[in-house]
């Protein structure tokens, strides 16, 4: 088939360039965001995708909206059978909607109808979820709830960050894309409607999301820490600034031998670790990041600091 493939960040690479592979399909061209500021000088740079494009030979294009009229007419004369689309960026209405034959096919990281929504892996780990996975679907007019063409189920780590769960998920899902569109262009794969049960929504976290609050139980600080990483960034308040926090560990009753009890957000320093106390069990953090140094272990942070137990975070 003739390809449109639509996608952004680094998350979508691995589909595209599965796509780019496969003999049976060819991707005419690429359509992704805009140049955007990027990096400690805030330079404009191509998207991930867009360079991969580049690479490859591929025509990019990259319109404000979707819905800009050069898009649509130049999506046209592209006379495409199917738009793969992989964290795009922007919604698709009319008419683009309707000039691919089959259709816009999404592939998109939670098991619909679960955590439909800008940012479904992080709210599948901000909630505990054990199983998660990607979907394929159709898309429509709504958000996320068009039929689904197949799923691929993935099991969370223990310790898994949403980084860390989404790549994993990105390679597995070009795999499930290509299936998918393997499967429209000989005909034997019809979508199905998603189920009226089971819908919950993931919007994008913010970075207010991303304020740690140590008077949660340390289950909850555990999980909005690591759903968090790499992005928007898990932080906290200490002293007259901001510190970033990397993901934490609950701590054992080994690490409180001497007995203490620590209020949320006390800091108890030791010579190897530094516990913040929380609504329940402490949390042993691990790396952190003070405005304008390098991440580092807690634990050097708080030799540089000069750290003393009875300090206070949040």
């Amino acid at each position: 088939m003739r390809l449109l493939f639509a996608g952004t960040p680094a998350v979508a690479v691995p589909s595209l360039r599965a796509l780019l592979a496969h003999p049976a399909h060819e991707v005419v061209a690429v359509l992704t965001r805009p140049q955007a500021p990027a990096g400690r000088g805030r330079r404009l740079s191509p998207s991930p995708v867009a360079e991969l494009a580049e690479r490859a030979g591929v025509e990019v294009l990259s319109p404000e909206r979707p819905s800009d009229p050069e898009f649509v007419r130049r999506l046209a004369e592209l006379d495409v059978d199917c738009a793969p689309v992989v964290a795009y960026g922007a919604l698709l209405r009319e008419p683009a909607l309707s000039l691919p034959r089959h259709g816009w096919v999404n592939l998109h990281f939670s098991l619909l109808p679960a955590w439909r929504g800008a940012a479904p892996v992080q709210h599948a780990l901000l909630h505990g979820d054990d199983t998660t996975g990607a979907s394929t679907f159709r898309i429509g007019p709504g958000l996320d709830d068009g039929p689904v063409y197949g799923v691929l189920t993935e099991r969370v780590r223990a310790g898994d960050t949403s980084g860390e769960l989404l790549e994993r998920l990105a390679e597995a899902g070009a795999q499930l894309l290509v299936a998918t569109l393997d499967g429209i262009a000989d005909g034997s794969l019809r979508p199905q409607p998603q189920p009226a049960e089971g819908v919950s929504h993931a919007p994008k976290l913010t970075v207010a999301d991303a304020r740690i609050d140590f008077g949660r139980p340390a289950l909850a600080v555990d999980r909005r820490i690591r759903a968090c990483t790499p992005e928007p960034g898990a932080w906290t308040d200490f002293r007259d600034g901001r510190l970033k926090l990397g993901p934490v560990v609950i701590s054992s009753p080994a690490e409180l031998a001497g007995g203490e009890e620590l209020a949320a957000g006390e800091l108890l320093v030791g010579k190897n670790a530094v516990l913040v106390g929380t609504a329940t069990a402490p949390v042993r953090l691990g790396t952190v990041q003070a405005a304008g140094r390098k991440p580092m272990p807690a634990a050097d942070w708080a030799r540089g600091l000069r750290l003393e137990s009875g300090e206070r975070l949040g």
